[in-house]
């Protein structure tokens, strides 16, 4: 595959900074609720968007590069699906108010993107100069995979977490929230508002996530700005997706298990990229899509016979939904 080209590089990150000083400076100026029509509003035009280019891409790199893009956004799609019930947790958590919750994941997710773009570009030259470093990758997913699969997650107390303990000790921090705002000055002294304790922890819980996930897209194809550009796509409408179906992810109970079998065979996939046996990036996408639609169709039928007790209206009645249904498991 030829080299691409440094001015396609350049024009990506510069509609990626237009799009989100769009989105903070023009969309979402003033702090406010989003609520479940616009939530799904921006989840539906950052997914035609990450289509567009993918067609874009198909079009310039041909058909494997175009496959590869959207294998690559479709697993890092699915594996953000954690991302958002953790996001819930802090935000319960911390009782961050509904009107700043986008404040906090605009800026995490901006975070995430620079990162992110070191994760990617750290593997990338690993497996460039490393080669048996995809096999260490390919059995690290298919453990996660099982670890996932069999085991229920720890319960997530963000008030325990180093990176808040840390905070505390080297500034102090006020008892409430100012507004939005991460610092504010009081008698000429800065302090961090608990908004910014939040920050980080979604700061931190993206970089633990993206320790699967980069791996993970590497089985699916080791060319850098494909891996970079689905990565980007899938975190930017990952806020859209929070608001969106944060209050709907414990009607999908087999949702985890799904994520479980895709991370197991990404492993094996990697695993067996350099054999007679490689997997094809066909047979790749159908497997992916294939499980993630039957994982949903087992949740709703699962929910048909266990219905929840009430609607959920919030992602903080989801957490404490999947609580309770944890206690009477």
């Amino acid at each position: 595959m030829p080299a691409i080209p440094i001015s396609w590089w350049i024009a990506f990150n510069a509609f990626v900074i237009f799009m989100l000083a769009l989105d903070l400076g023009v969309f979402n100026r003033k702090a406010h609720v989003v609520k479940l029509k616009e939530a799904l509003g921006w989840t539906a035009v950052w997914i035609a968007m990450a289509m567009v280019f993918n067609a874009w891409v198909w079009w310039k790199l041909g058909a494997k590069s175009g496959q590869e893009f959207l294998g690559g956004y479709l697993l890092e799609k699915s594996l953000s699906v954690d991302n958002v019930f953790v996001f819930a947790v802090i935000f319960s958590f911390f009782k961050v108010p509904r009107e700043y919750q986008h404040k906090v994941l605009f800026w995490g997710i901006f975070g995430a993107l620079a990162l992110r773009a070191i994760m990617i570009a750290g593997g990338a030259a690993l497996i460039t100069n490393f080669g048996w470093i995809i096999y260490i990758f390919a059995a690290f997913l298919v453990y996660t995979g099982f670890k996932m699969f069999f085991h229920n997650e720890d319960s997530v107390d963000p008030g325990k977490s180093l990176v808040v303990r840390l905070l505390k000790r080297t500034m102090p921090m006020t008892p409430d929230y100012v507004g939005s705002k991460f610092l504010v000055k009081q008698d000429g002294k800065w302090f961090a508002t608990p908004l910014l304790a939040v920050l980080l922890c979604v700061e931190v819980t993206d970089v633990i996530f993206a320790v699967d996930s980069i791996p993970a897209i590497f089985a699916i194809t080791t060319d850098t700005f494909i891996v970079y550009t689905s990565n980007v796509f899938a975190i930017l409408g990952l806020r859209a997706l929070y608001f969106a179906i944060a209050g709907i992810l414990p009607y999908f109970h087999f949702l985890k298990y799904g994520l479980g079998v895709i991370l197991i065979f990404v492993g094996v996939k990697m695993s067996l990229a350099h054999t007679q046996w490689k997997i094809d990036m066909n047979v790749s996408l159908g497997v992916i899509a294939g499980v993630l639609v039957a994982s949903v169709i087992a949740s709703i039928i699962h929910r048909e016979l266990h219905p929840l007790p009430e609607p959920l209206e919030t992602p903080e009645d989801a957490v404490k939904a999947e609580e309770e249904e944890k206690e009477k498991e």
